[in-house]
C-alpha cells in the first residue's frame, strides 16, 4: 500500500476514533448502586437494566477504540491492509468500508463456515 492510502486511512481512523471517544464520553458514569437504591421492585429491575445497558454500550465503545488503535499501529509498524490470515493485501474497498479489517473478504469467510 502506497503513502497516500496509508495516509487517508490513517486520516480515517483517527476520525473515527475521536468521534467513538467523543460518544463515550457523553455517556453517563453511574454506578450500579446509585442506580438501584431507591423505589421498589419494578423501579429497582429498571435501573439494573438501563445500567447493564449502559455498561455494555461503554464497552463495545471502547472495544472499538481499540480496534481502531490497533489498526492504527498497525500503519506505524507496516503491517496495515495485510490479511492475518494469509499475508496478503486487503482490498481496499473492504478497508474503505471497514479500516479496522484485519483479514481478508475469503479469510473472513472461511472464519466463518468454520464457526
Amino acid at each position: 500500500m502506497d503513502r497516500e492510502h496509508l495516509d487517508h486511512f490513517r486520516k480515517k481512523l483517527l476520525a473515527e476514533r475521536a468521534e467513538l471517544q467523543r460518544e463515550l464520553d457523553s455517556l453517563p458514569v453511574r454506578t450500579a448502586a446509585e442506580d438501584i437504591r431507591e423505589g421498589d421492585q419494578a423501579d429497582q429491575s429498571s435501573a439494573e437494566w438501563d445500567h447493564t445497558v449502559l455498561a455494555t454500550n461503554r464497552e463495545r465503545v471502547r472495544l472499538l477504540i481499540n480496534q481502531v488503535d490497533q489498526a492504527l499501529a498497525r500503519i506505524d509498524t507496516g503491517t496495515y491492509g495485510i490479511c492475518e490470515d494469509t499475508g496478503r493485501p486487503i482490498g481496499l474497498k473492504r478497508l474503505e468500508a471497514q479500516p479496522t479489517a484485519t483479514l481478508s473478504v475469503e479469510a473472513q469467510e472461511r472464519r466463518e463456515r468454520r464457526s
